[in-house]
């Protein structure tokens, strides 16, 4: 009789046990603290896309960039970045007829700062699963922003010609823009990766419109003005890779978001 109660007693303990361990298991799944900011540098490429230039990979150059995030959740975040890179395009090989600038084609080089503000959304909670129930270290998401970019006047080479236009007994060379400031409106999607607990890897490609026709230094090159802010304008891609660390621990305690 004693030892059936005491297999009963058992019994009854394994049960109790594992019924307590569906509550308690979510609480150790959530023990690492949610982080509301990362900041991180990145290194990548960008390319000219304009007038001369339809290939989104082509002519690719160096770029750098700074990056700050405040993470409203796993799945959504404001970011800020400032990057520095250069462009480079030129009107040789080009298939669209160009008056002037088919038969004396042009180089051209120019620096590019941006400055941006974007919001990005995951399209899976992002995190290691620690600190936030389903989340996952891998995430793919997308980008949509908002911003300035400035360009340094164009240095531009033009090719030498066998019958140039001579004006007042020199060869004709048109005037090519200064230094500029535009708006940028941008879209990009990319994926990311928890490399630590508070180390992750951002791979991403941007697209950025300007309202300016100016940064390869040549404005409406069939000699038509443009009308409209994003009509016959200049455009930059990038690809990027972006490291960042988490910062600013939100109190686990605390059950309010905004805390």
């Amino acid at each position: 009789m004693k030892s059936q109660q005491k297999k009963q007693t058992a019994v009854l303990a394994v049960l109790l046990f594992l019924h307590c361990s569906l509550y308690i298991s979510p609480a150790w799944a959530q023990d690492d603290p949610e982080y509301r900011m990362e900041v991180g540098a990145g290194l990548g490429l960008m390319a000219y896309e304009g007038d001369f230039n339809g290939n989104l990979l082509k002519g690719m150059q160096p770029k750098a960039a700074v990056v700050a995030k405040y993470k409203m959740n796993p799945r959504m975040a404001w970011s800020a970045q400032i990057a520095m890179g250069k462009l480079k395009g030129s009107t040789k090989n080009v298939k669209t007829w160009y008056p002037y600038l088919n038969d004396h084609p042009m180089d051209f080089k120019t620096s590019l700062t941006d400055v941006t503000v974007r919001y990005e959304y995951n399209f899976w909670p992002f995190g290691t699963g620690r600190e936030y129930l389903g989340a996952k270290p891998l995430t793919p998401f997308f980008a949509l922003g908002t911003g300035l970019c400035f360009t340094g006047k164009p240095k531009v080479t033009w090719a030498p010609v066998d019958d140039p236009i001579i004006i007042d007994g020199e060869p004709y060379i048109p005037e090519t823009e200064d230094a500029t400031v535009s708006g940028v409106l941008l879209f990009g999607a990319g994926v990311k990766y928890k490399l630590q607990d508070r180390l992750n890897l951002i791979a991403e490609w941007t697209m950025h419109f300007t309202a300016t026709d100016r940064i390869d230094g040549v404005v409406d090159p069939y000699g038509i003005k443009s009308t409209g802010i994003f009509k016959n304008t200049d455009c930059y891609s990038a690809l990027q890779l972006t490291v960042t660390y988490d910062l600013w621990a939100k109190c686990k305690t605390c059950h309010n978001d905004r805390d």
